[in-house]
């Protein structure tokens, strides 16, 4: 899932300020989970951009609507008439929504609402960790399900290294350090010989952006010149 945190009110106010016409628009997926940008997160964002907009005795007029999310373009062909009505764009979807947003009403300026932050899992309510980097080359069947890539602060793909202090990382001692949690994982299932394995540095060219990946089955229907956008 990805994460996201809304961006400070003053911040959105200062990209929008020029704007009489706004359309807030939610996504109702990763950032609806985490209380980033859902369906309330838009109306309490239009509330209070309306209610800025009193206090300096300027009249704005704010729409919002929420989708299912923002990274599909059947979902955002409803938007059109919305789009058409205003002046600019917020859009309260992870980065990724709102280029694509930006990419299908490239004539309307659109303006986050959010900070992206990671791709993570829910931890309890209100809490969330990063678990993954999409790096492109996954370790975990190496390393007990436990990414080093994202977990260790230094990245390593061999350690541990000489910091850790009763199974905590040196960068922090409220960090859990995450090779020592591999070996005790490896242990648990009897792996521990993977340890011996050193593994190659990273190979940055696999995880070099921005990345595309189409499916073998549907490259023919998706190929320049087929009748699907």
């Amino acid at each position: 899932m990805i994460i996201a945190k809304p961006k400070p009110l003053v911040e959105v106010i200062e990209m929008v300020h020029d704007y009489s016409s706004l359309l807030v628009v939610g996504c109702g997926t990763c950032v609806a989970v985490c209380l980033a940008g859902g369906e309330k997160e838009a109306f309490i964002l239009a509330q209070s951009l309306e209610l800025a907009a009193r206090v300096k005795n300027k009249n704005i007029s704010v729409e919002t609507v929420t989708v299912e999310r923002q990274c599909d373009r059947e979902f955002l062909q409803v938007l059109e008439a919305g789009v058409s009505r205003a002046e600019a764009v917020v859009s309260l979807a992870c980065g990724a929504g709102v280029q694509f947003l930006a990419q299908m009403y490239e004539n309307k300026p659109v303006f986050p609402a959010v900070d992206t932050s990671f791709i993570g899992v829910a931890e309890g309510p209100g809490v969330w960790t990063e678990r993954c980097r999409s790096c492109n080359q996954c370790y975990l069947g190496i390393t007990g399900g436990i990414c080093p890539v994202t977990m260790c602060a230094k990245g390593l793909l061999n350690g541990p290294c000489g910091g850790p202090s009763k199974g905590k990382c040196e960068t922090d001692p409220n960090k859990d350090c995450a090779w020592v949690q591999i070996v005790e994982r490896l242990e648990k299932q009897s792996r521990l010989d993977l340890l011996v394995r050193i593994m190659p540095p990273m190979r940055h060219d696999l995880s070099t952006h921005p990345g595309k990946i189409t499916r073998p089955d549907y490259r023919e229907i998706t190929s320049p010149g087929s009748s699907l956008p």
